[in-house]
């Protein structure tokens, strides 16, 4: 194929804004000192009956983008600068649009495409802040904020239709979606269609400009994200020259890259070279998705997915490519091409909430499209070698691999084959339990402080501490026949303050489990497994600052007689909590490497679990609001506890839990008869 735009979208953008061919003096677009003549853009925009006419407006407007194009490229640095550098405040990226002047004027293949790239980003981002002048809550997708009432309020709604047309609807330009998604080859878009954004752009600051000063208001700017979470993804060693080497020859014969995309992949490694990386990630981001889509298309027999959409159409996008199922419900293939481990680390990348989201926080200008970390080009660069090794021509990692590289190339492909998600809530649910284990083990040991008398710190009811302790056991007891081999005796309480106890989750929270694809149950169970251990850590925090400061003003003197009673009925409270805590946790493990075992349940037996689950969850926030420096409810806990206890009892009687359905399967399956595993030392 030599083209991925459907004919009406390669019209649209190649041909109807050249058909006009008059000659616009550009005095009429801008005036001597660089003041925007809206009337002279908005009396190009045309409408039909059904709301704005798309093609006509290209066709007008095209005369008008050429002019402005002809005057940037008269125009040095300097007074570009003095003409539009105050205008382009407004964007948060002033520094951007020097360098776009440099890239219209330069003769490289890429310069404009990822000039618009990141022009469209900075854009999106500046509108929002415009947007929360007047609005509560910015929309995601700039197609929606373009449509707001908001920004027609600022600028008004013809300048808010100039907008639509290049890049707010699929009707129109729609520069934005066609280049962030990869379809669009550098020499199918226009140079004047950049040259008339920045003079959009120039345009939009003037008229904010004029609103601010009318309503005296001041635009308040949202500070850009990091990339969070970045390291957690960084799994593969830095770029060498040799893989450098490797990627130049794999792109130039590389079947998921046609002949019309490889100057985007020869200018990421251009600019990966030259320390750009934020070019690099950008441009890679883009040529992944288109890759991968060629890839998608071929195993799936769909080719005419290659193509961009119409207006009634979807894109085919990293969304449906990385899904389970085709729209259709049939099974998509590219799993199966690419591996489950590849496509754990895209939807790491690419997808998750709690993970980077690179390309969504790039293109809708969450993140500084200038200021990417180095770390993210390398992994994205490793990535796409070891995805053009996978899609050769044969098949094969290996294909086409020179000896002398086989040792780097195996490097990389053994890391890709052992990567399993850092972002499913199962692996944060993992992370969750052991950083809460690692904060309850910070508690300080607990002792009567100078001067107490020993009765004063007895809890209110004794008999409700002893009960607790006694269902504690039990409880344990039973949890204890689904700990793995090496962890199977607990020694009573005693061994929940021990280390053994931290290495008890340590070993379990090391259990792999499948994350690609999991059911809606599956995700509704580790939903509120994570809320539980949220509130634990909670509770976890608010016990280290309370007794951290009622001892600190037991030792100043500074508490009143009935904080300091108060202080001293706390202690033993406080003793009784580490061991539901942790008890707790052990409980949210189990269920959590047993946790495909749900898919086993009845809806009815599905309910009562959730039911059950719910009840942990209720406990857990009860406790954290008890032990909040506003309620400071310590005696109350005990209570609280004994009846989570009972209950946690009670369910397990029942051996519905999902630890229990998973020790049934396994014994089910297992030829060996299974001996009931004891619980020693209780």
């Amino acid at each position: 194929m030599t083209t991925c735009l459907s004919p009406s979208v390669y019209a649209m953008i190649c041909k109807l804004g050249f058909e006009v061919t008059e000659h616009r003096d550009i005095s009429s677009v801008v005036s001597e000192n660089g003041e925007v003549c809206w009337n002279t853009i908005t009396d190009c925009v045309s409408y039909a009956e059904s709301g704005l006419d798309y093609c006509k407006s290209v066709r007008l407007l095209g005369p008008l983008c050429e002019a402005v194009h002809l005057h940037y490229l008269s125009l040095t640095r300097v007074h570009f600068d003095i003409l539009y550098a105050s205008w382009f405040q407004w964007t948060h990226c002033p520094e951007l649009f020097p360098e776009i002047l440099d890239a219209l004027q330069s003769l490289q293949p890429t310069a404009v495409p990822l000039s618009i790239l990141k022009l469209t980003s900075c854009l999106e981002r500046a509108l929002g802040d415009v947007f929360l002048l007047l609005g509560k809550e910015c929309p995601f997708l700039l197609r929606d904020l373009l449509a707001s009432q908001e920004l027609a309020q600022v600028f008004g709604q013809p300048v808010m239709d100039v907008l639509k047309v290049f890049v707010g609807s699929p009707h129109g330009l729609n520069l934005r979606n066609i280049l962030w998604h990869g379809f669009a080859a550098p020499q199918e878009i226009p140079p004047k269609y950049c040259s008339m954004l920045v003079l959009l752009a120039a345009g939009l600051g003037q008229l904010l400009d004029s609103f601010l000063q009318l309503t005296q208001r001041s635009l308040t700017r949202r500070c850009f994200l990091t990339l969070a979470n970045l390291e957690d993804v960084s799994v593969f060693p830095a770029v060498t020259t040799e893989v450098l080497s490797m990627l130049d020859a794999m792109v130039k014969k590389s079947p998921v890259i046609p002949g019309t995309m490889t100057p985007y992949w020869e200018a990421a490694i251009s600019n990966f070279r030259s320390h750009r990386f934020a070019d690099c990630v950008i441009l890679l981001l883009t040529q992944l998705e288109a890759g991968l889509r060629r890839a998608f298309a071929t195993v799936n027999d769909c080719p005419a997915r290659l193509l961009t959409a119409e207006s009634t159409i979807l894109y085919t996008t990293f969304d449906e490519m990385l899904a389970k199922d085709l729209n259709d419900g049939t099974a998509n293939q590219l799993p199966l091409l690419l591996g489950e481990p590849v496509m754990e680390f895209l939807w790491d990348v690419l997808n998750h909430q709690e993970g980077p989201r690179i390309r969504d926080r790039l293109s809708h200008g969450e993140v500084h499209v200038c200021e990417v970390p180095e770390g993210a080009a390398h992994q994205l660069l490793a990535l796409s070698l070891v995805l053009l090794l996978r899609l050769g021509p044969h098949g094969g990692l290996h294909a086409g691999v020179a000896p002398s590289e086989e040792a780097t190339v195996q490097s990389l492909v053994s890391i890709a084959e052992g990567y399993s998600s850092r972002f499913h809530p199962a692996s944060q649910l993992k992370k969750q339990v052991l950083s809460c284990e690692e904060s309850i083990s910070s508690w300080p040991a607990l002792s009567l402080p100078e001067g107490a008398a020993p009765e004063a710190a007895r809890s209110d009811d004794p008999c409700e501490t002893e009960a607790c302790t006694t269902l504690i056991v039990k409880v344990l007891c039973e949890m204890c026949h689904h700990l793995p081999g090496l962890h199977r005796h607990l020694d009573n309480l005693d061994g929940l303050r021990s280390e053994k106890w931290a290495q008890v989750l340590r070993s379990l929270c090391g259990t792999s489990i499948p994350t690609l694809y999991c059911p809606r149950a599956v995700l509704e169970v580790l939903a509120l497994l994570q809320k539980v251990c949220a509130r634990c850590h909670q509770v976890s925090t608010q016990v280290l600052a309370s007794t951290e400061r009622r001892h600190r003003q037991w030792l100043d003197k500074t508490l009143r007689s009935r904080q300091r009673q108060n202080y001293l009925r706390m202690l033993p409270s406080i003793e009784l909590l580490s061991p539901v805590l942790r008890l707790v946790l052990l409980l949210v493990t189990l269920e959590l490497v047993s946790i495909h075992a749900v898919g086993g349940k009845s809806t009815c037996d599905y309910q009562q679990y959730v039911k059950f689950l719910k009840s942990v969850l209720q406990y857990t926030e009860n406790l954290a609001t008890y032990t909040s420096p506003e309620r400071n409810k310590w005696s109350e806990t005990v209570g609280l506890s004994h009846r989570a206890l009972l209950s946690m009892w009670a369910f397990g009687e029942k051996k519905q839990m999902l630890m229990h359905l998973a020790t049934k399967q396994a014994a089910q399956e297992s030829p060996k008869p299974q001996r009931r595993r004891a619980c020693l030392g209780v």
